[in-house]
């Protein structure tokens, strides 16, 4: 998890990780959760805790911490134990010198705060969530290490109390007004690390004196659970989902590449984003047939379908053809070999704009919609050709 002559080496080696796990929700399938106890099962305790996975602690509003056993949980996870990799691989984009003020946005579990602390010293590590029950839990854990960072219960896409030389979020923040707050509270000359929600992308930056943050995106790409102001995300509009795998297209073609689960192809889901922000995505195989589903507030949607990977039948309808936008970023992967996102410059207005941008690409989030995200390569002839109207 660290290398051996990493300044965090110590740190990790000193947190008894266990100790912030001692219940945590594993996988059960269909969007179910089983409730573990580690008291009951020491050497799969030990297993999951001294692994390099996130852990879950908590579904929906329902901690582990309050479920009785043999409790099954049903939802989106709301918090975790971030693997240790990525916290500190996030401590390490955040540059913190020995005397360096730092926030630690997203509490969960305490990983990072206690890290920061025996790195830092307590006096320097404040840590913030907007659930009062996680500060509270690592702030008991943690003194029980003889740690005690200051600890805050408040919605950061309000307000955030204090400022800070270094922030460092593992939660996605929301581009745009959400983002507000965090810049306010990080000093000029501060060091900003955060992941975009609804993003796999990394920015890192320096604050300027005219309240911008100006740096890049990581080229290693991380996701981390959304921003929230409740016990709950909202749900999500049952009816556009249900709409976009059942309805016939305004549109029918053939799609020019497979199917693919967009959730776990970082740079692809990120692009169409930015392409579409706010786009919505699911999948789904049985036996050799996949079938991806895109939807959008807007009304727009899509479906492609396939034996495994032959060229999959898509429906669209609505203002926006989204399957169509995703085959322009593909056929820019394919054209180019890589997308010009990772490693890109990164500029974050004091409005909470997020600007991306390389060479003739840019994009953005959180203001108006980037014109052509995907990088201006088209659909080839052929492609086009495919597309049929229905009726």
């Amino acid at each position: 998890m660290t290398e051996p002559d990493s300044r965090w080496r110590a740190s990790v080696a000193a947190l008894p990780r266990h100790e912030l796990v001692p219940r945590w929700w594993e996988s059960a399938g269909s969007g179910k959760w089983r409730l573990r106890v580690g008291a009951a099962d020491p050497e799969g305790w030990w297993g999951t805790a001294y692994s390099d996975t996130s852990v879950v602690v908590r579904v929906g509003g329902l901690h582990a911490d309050h479920a009785e056993a043999g409790d099954l949980a049903e939802g989106r996870p709301t918090s975790s134990a971030t693997l240790p990799s990525l916290v500190v691989r996030m401590l390490r984009w955040g540059r913190l010198g020995d005397k360096a003020d730092l926030l630690d946005l997203g509490t969960g579990a305490g990983g990072l705060a206690a890290y920061a602390c025996h790195r830092l010293g307590d006096a320097r590590v404040t840590s913030l969530d907007v659930d009062p029950y996680l500060t509270g839990a690592a702030a008991g854990r943690l003194a029980a290490m003889g740690l005690r960072p200051r600890f805050l219960a408040v919605d950061a896409t309000v307000e955030i109390p204090g400022t800070y030389d270094r922030i460092v979020a593992t939660v996605g923040l929301p581009a745009g007004p959400g983002l507000r707050p965090v810049l306010g509270a990080l000093r000029e000359g501060g060091r900003l690390v955060a992941n975009l929600a609804r993003t796999g992308v990394v920015v890192t930056g320096w604050k300027q004196a005219d309240g911008s943050v100006v740096g890049r995106v990581e080229r290693s790409p991380a996701g981390f659970m959304l921003t929230r102001s409740g016990d709950d995300y909202p749900p999500a509009p049952a009816e556009p989902a249900a709409h976009a795998e059942t309805a016939d297209g305004e549109t029918v073609g053939v799609g020019r590449y497979p199917v693919l689960d967009l959730s776990a192809t970082w740079e692809l889901r990120t692009m169409l984003e930015l392409a579409a922000p706010g786009v919505e995505t699911s999948y789904r195989e049985h036996g050799r047939r996949r079938t991806a589903c895109l939807t959008h507030p807007d009304g727009s949607w899509a479906r492609a379908s396939a034996e495994w990977i032959d060229p999959p039948e898509v429906h669209q309808g609505g203002p926006r053809r989204l399957w169509d936008v995703l085959e322009r970023i593909r056929n820019r992967l394919n054209a180019e070999g890589a997308l010009p996102l990772l490693g890109a410059r990164a500029r974050i207005d004091p409005d909470g704009v997020v600007r991306m941008t390389r060479g003739r690409w840019s994009a953005s989030l959180g203001g108006a919609p980037s014109p052509d995200p995907s990088g201006g390569v088209p659909r080839t002839p052929r492609a086009a050709e495919r597309s049929r109207p229905v009726g």
